[in-house]
C-alpha cells in the first residue's frame, strides 16, 4: 500500500498557486438521471488510493444517496499536486482530507473547510518489522534510520515518541520509494510510519509482522488524524445548498457503513475495481474501525448524544498546539510560525444533519 502516511506528508514547496481559474466543475455542469431529471455534476477527489477511509461517499454513490439530492458525483483519482490543492483551486469540490493538512493548507494561504469528520481518534502507527528485535519501544528508535515522506509533522512526532521513552530523538531518514512495507524489508530504513486501520490489518493478514508504538502512549497529544470530508470556503459561500446536500449524503453514507461494515466493504470492492481490493481484507479494516470505536462510539451514536461525522475542535487542537510546539508550521516562504492556527476557524458542523 502506497498511501502510508501519505495524507500527513504535505511537501508544500513555496506559496500556494492562489488561482481562481474556472469555477468548480459542481458549479457549471449538469447531467440528467434516468428520468429526465437535471443532476448537478459534483467531483470528490480521493486522497491517495481508494480505502475505508474513503468508503462512506462510496456507499451513497452506490445506495442513490447522492441522487437523491440531486447530485452526480464522480469519484476522481487524486492530481498530483495533492486532494488539498485540487479543492483549493476548484478543479475538485470536495475530497478526503484531515483537519492537521487543512490547517498546513491554509497557513500557506489556502481556503480549506472540513464539513465532516469521520475519524475522531489517531489511527497512526510507527513501526519496525518484528524481525528487528534491537528494536522494542521508541527509544530504540535513537539513531535507526526513518522510512518518511518528508513532512516536518511526521518528524516532530517521531521525535517526541523518542524522547518520551527517554531518547534524545535523533534519528536518520530516507525518503520512501513505492511503499514503506518494501522499504523496511530492503533494509534501507528501520522504521516508517502506518496506520492502524489498513496497513495495520494488511500486515496482520499478510505479513510482514510488524512491532508498532501508538502516539498516544508517548506523548504525542490530541487527535492527528482528524480526517474527514474538505471543500473550499468559496463554495461554502457560492453554494451552500451543495455543501449540505453532499455532506449529508456523505454522512449518511458513513453511518451505513459504520453499522453494516461487511455490506458497505463489499460496496468499496465493487465500486472501485481499479484498486484491486481483497473482499476479507476489506472486511477485516471496517471490523477493526468498528471495533476500536474511530468513528465514535457506536452507543451514543444510536442514543443520539454523537452525531458520526461531526468535527472536533478539542483533540485536534492540542495536536495543532503541539505542532507549534515543535516548529512544525511554516508559512509560505518557509518561515517558522510558532503560533497554532486554531481549528475553528478551519471547520464547521453546519452542512451536518443532527
Amino acid at each position: 500500500m502506497k498511501h502510508s502516511l501519505a495524507h500527513k506528508a504535505i511537501a508544500l514547496v513555496g506559496a500556494i498557486a492562489m488561482t481562481i481559474g474556472l469555477a468548480a466543475c459542481g458549479q457549471t455542469n449538469n447531467a440528467s438521471d434516468s428520468n429526465g431529471e437535471s443532476l448537478k455534476k459534483v467531483t470528490f477527489m480521493l486522497s491517495w488510493a481508494p480505502d475505508t477511509n474513503h468508503i462512506g461517499v462510496y456507499v451513497a454513490k452506490n445506495k442513490g444517496w447522492f441522487k437523491d439530492q440531486g447530485l452526480d458525483v464522480d469519484i476522481v483519482a487524486v492530481a498530483q499536486a495533492g486532494a488539498e490543492q485540487a479543492v483549493n483551486n476548484g478543479n475538485a469540490d470536495f475530497a478526503l482530507s484531515n483537519l492537521t493538512n487543512v490547517g498546513m493548507y491554509n497557513i500557506k494561504g489556502a481556503t480549506l473547510k472540513q464539513v465532516l469528520q469521520v475519524q475522531q481518534k489517531p489511527s497512526a502507527i510507527w513501526c519496525a518489522l518484528a524481525s528487528n528485535t534491537a528494536i522494542k519501544s521508541p527509544k530504540d528508535l535513537d539513531g535507526k534510520t526513518f522510512a518518511t515522506f518528508g513532512s516536518n509533522e511526521s518528524d516532530a512526532v517521531v521525535r517526541r515518541m523518542i524522547q518520551t521513552d527517554g531518547g534524545k530523538g535523533e534519528f536518520d531518514k530516507v525518503t520512501v520509494g513505492t511503499s514503506t512495507f518494501q522499504t523496511l524489508e530492503s533494509g534501507k530504513a528501520d522504521f516508517g510510519g502506518f496506520y492502524a486501520t489498513w496497513e495495520g490489518v494488511q500486515a496482520e493478514m499478510y505479513g510482514p509482522a510488524l512491532n508498532c508504538f501508538t502516539e498516544p502512549d508517548y506523548g504525542v497529544p490530541g487527535n492527528a488524524d482528524a480526517i474527514g470530508v474538505i471543500t473550499n470556503e468559496k463554495t461554502i459561500k457560492n453554494d451552500p445548498d451543495l455543501v449540505k446536500k453532499f455532506t449529508q449524503a456523505t454522512q449518511k453514507g458513513y453511518e451505513y457503513a459504520y453499522e453494516h461494515p461487511d455490506d458497505a466493504a463489499k460496496i468499496l470492492v465493487d465500486e472501485a475495481p481499479e484498486a484491486n481490493l481483497k473482499l476479507d481484507f476489506v472486511k477485516k479494516s471496517m471490523q477493526t474501525i468498528v471495533d476500536g470505536q474511530y468513528w465514535g462510539d457506536p452507543a451514543k451514536i444510536k442514543d443520539g448524544s454523537f452525531v458520526l461525522g461531526t468535527n472536533d475542535f478539542v483533540e485536534p487542537q492540542k495536536y495543532f498546539d503541539f505542532l507549534a510546539e515543535e516548529d512544525a508550521y511554516t508559512d509560505s516562504h518557509d518561515n517558522v510560525i510558532h503560533e497554532a492556527p486554531n481549528t475553528k476557524d478551519f471547520a464547521t458542523n453546519e452542512f451536518l444533519a443532527k
